[in-house]
């Protein structure tokens, strides 16, 4: 496995596989890896002839009383995985080179990031939006690979490539659990051993509103009633978002029908988590 500091050598390797008819898949991280990334190196893996995977903690996709300073970084362990995963390029940029002093260019993919995270991360998506498509621009992979977890990032980067006309498949890749059902993040490293027990609510809160709709609940405001519920008793009280949504839009439903998603948001402690599912009635 090679490691690459340099966009412009990185697009040399690359164009030299497209040279010999390599099919290119690319996983974009920030580090921190645990199992939810490993799956989708492996997937890029089966996949692709050549896989190259990116760390880089994006100062554009946090807010300025955000995490970002503290966000964990433990590059020797990630390299040392993605060794293990038979990766072929590292892709480690530095803050400069991504973001240089002098760079104003942003990528706005409007409403789609509007609503459950992008309300109370003002800019967030954009950030976001911003380096991948430059980050795209770099690889210019054939296949790009995501985690379901962060579903809404899903959809703005499929927003991204669809608009900005990106020759570029993406792959969305189930969340990966933990054997207690806590999703995996590279934040639950911030949790404590208490914090983590009450983290799990998160998932549970979500298992509860998918057997409701299974069960014939079709009034999101009682489903939701009952999940805020589930998060309080185990002390999660601070919740951005418990929310019922069409997967498209990310709006709220009136009604539930069709294909809905299950989206929470919610602090345990000082950590932000995430949790969603998908489910058809």
């Amino acid at each position: 496995m090679q490691v690459i500091r340099s966009p412009i050598r990185l697009r040399s390797l690359v164009r030299r596989y497209k040279m010999r008819g390599e099919k290119v898949g690319f996983v974009p991280t920030m580090g921190a890896l645990h199992e939810g990334h490993l799956t989708l190196v492996r997937r890029a893996r089966r996949e692709c002839d050549q896989v190259v995977v990116s760390i880089f903690v994006n100062p554009l996709q946090f807010g300025p009383r955000e995490d970002y300073r503290r966000y964990p970084r433990v590059f020797s362990q990630d390299r040392a995985l993605l060794q293990k995963e038979k990766v072929d390029l590292l892709f480690f940029p530095s803050a400069k080179t991504m973001v240089p002093g002098r760079f104003c260019a942003s990528v706005d993919v409007g409403p789609v990031a509007e609503p459950l995270c992008g309300k109370f991360r003002p800019g967030h998506f954009r950030g976001v939006a911003t380096v991948c498509a430059k980050l795209f621009n770099i690889v210019q992979p054939e296949l790009v690979y995501f985690g379901q977890k962060d579903y809404q990032q899903t959809k703005v980067i499929a927003e991204l490539l669809r608009d900005l006309d990106f020759d570029i498949q993406m792959k969305v890749i189930p969340t990966v659990r933990e054997k207690d059902g806590l999703a995996m993040s590279s934040r639950n490293r911030y949790l404590s051993d208490e914090e983590r027990k009450k983290a799990l609510s998160l998932s549970q809160a979500l298992i509860f509103g998918k057997k409701r709709i299974r069960d014939g609940e079709r009034d999101p405001k009682k489903i939701l009633l009952h999940m805020r519920a589930l998060l309080r008793e185990n002390e999660v009280r601070r919740m951005d978002y418990v929310s019922v949504v069409d997967p498209e839009t990310l709006k709220p439903v009136p009604r539930i029908r069709g294909i809905v998603l299950l989206a929470i948001a919610a602090w345990v402690g000082k950590t932000r988590l995430i949790d969603n599912c998908l489910v058809r009635v």
